[in-house]
């Protein structure tokens, strides 16, 4: 399962990259979860949850949302893919132009868990603190 897997995940960035809700809906499972440090820089900005569940939630942030602070010039460096069975481990940075204006630039880890060929949950770490200060200086909530 490991090169399916492995391949799975890597379509599965190429299909997050054309914001279509329906291709991107077919890369999860009904109940997956998106699981992203809370008060992270992101979700602060759209007033939103670290902690996406449900297929919906996540088509939504994916296809909609992510667009709101992330308005052009994404690009992704893939620094590593690490399949494990059913678990792919992917290290990258990404760049992108704000709403304001301003640059982005964070690295990022995340592991996907598949279940039946599609992604059942992902677990996503990044440099919080970079995060904020790259948007607006915006703070995470208190704890």
């Amino acid at each position: 399962m490991t090169t399916d897997s492995l391949r799975i995940v890597q379509n599965a960035w190429k299909t997050f990259g054309t914001y279509d809700p329906e291709r991107i809906a077919g890369v999860f499972t009904e109940d997956a979860e998106w699981l992203a440090p809370p008060g992270n820089a992101t979700a602060v900005a759209l007033a939103g949850s670290g902690h996406l569940v449900g297929r919906q939630a996540i088509v939504r942030f994916l296809a909609e949302d992510f667009r709101k602070v992330f308005v052009s010039d994404v690009a992704i460096e893939f620094h590593g893919f690490h399949p494990a069975g059913d678990t792919v481990v992917v290290e990258e940075t990404m760049t992108a132009t704000l709403a304001d204006g301003g640059r982005y630039h964070n690295d990022y880890c995340f592991v996907f868990v598949l279940r039946q060929d599609r992604i059942h949950r992902v677990r996503e770490y990044m440099d919080t603190a970079r995060g904020h200060r790259q948007l607006g200086g915006t703070k995470p909530p208190a704890e």
